[in-house]
């Protein structure tokens, strides 16, 4: 199956937000009593919003009513919001850029598959929301990864079949939500982290067109 489309999750593989939903998580944590650490942080890889807040509430103790669950996640949310609107393009994690120009280039279907409910505002912020012919983020699905949701929409969304999408992530949760989407797979990391990913880079400059078609094929 020749190469259709590329599909993208947004922290961690396009962009580097991570240190801001770090920084955000652990200002409600200690506005909660407790702390929270770059380790825990990295379990939220790939989860949405609210079962982060579940996490975090467990390690911290706290048993909250659904009602005040809801206020802390918009609190922190609020808080990541105000952080993400100083993004500019300089925040661009390497071959980012290139990449998408690249795919661009040759007709091949861009789209995002992020849990985000921002991701329009990082597109915009750190300018490569023209590039994407398809954006599928928090706001559109129902179903967290490792649920195939969020890919098996994209797809649908820019009309190719499956086989011939690969997936770009950074978290075992996405990986798994690709593969359940019967995608091939690109892990953003080390290979020890990403052990399921088809292949496994540390970022997007290490990846180029001939290196995609090969896969796809």
């Amino acid at each position: 199956m020749a190469l259709s489309a590329c599909l993208f999750d947004l922290d961690g593989v396009l962009v580097d937000t991570a240190k801001y939903h770090f920084l955000a998580w652990k200002q409600l944590a200690n506005s909660l009593g407790f702390d929270f650490s770059q380790a825990q942080n990295e379990e939220l890889k790939g989860i949405s919003r609210v079962e982060s807040l579940r996490k975090i509430l467990a390690w911290g103790g706290l048993d909250l009513p659904q009602s005040r669950q809801e206020e802390l996640a918009q609190l922190k949310n609020g808080w990541y919001v105000e952080m993400i609107s100083n993004m500019d393009e300089t925040e661009l994690l390497p071959g980012s850029l290139s990449l998408l120009e690249s795919l661009r280039a040759h007709h091949i279907g861009i789209a995002l598959g992020s849990a985000s409910k921002n991701a329009k505002l990082i597109l915009a912020r750190t300018g490569i929301s023209s590039y994407f012919d398809v954006i599928v983020d928090g706001n559109m699905v129902s179903k967290s990864k490792p649920d195939p949701e969020v890919f098996i929409r994209g797809a649908a969304l820019l009309q190719v079949p499956a086989s011939g999408c690969i997936v770009f992530e950074d978290a075992s949760a996405g990986i798994e939500a690709a593969q359940r989407a019967h995608m091939k797979t690109i892990g953003i990391g080390q290979s020890t982290d990403l052990p399921a990913a088809d292949m496994v880079v540390p970022d997007l400059s290490k990846i180029d067109l001939d290196t995609l078609q090969r896969l796809c094929c």
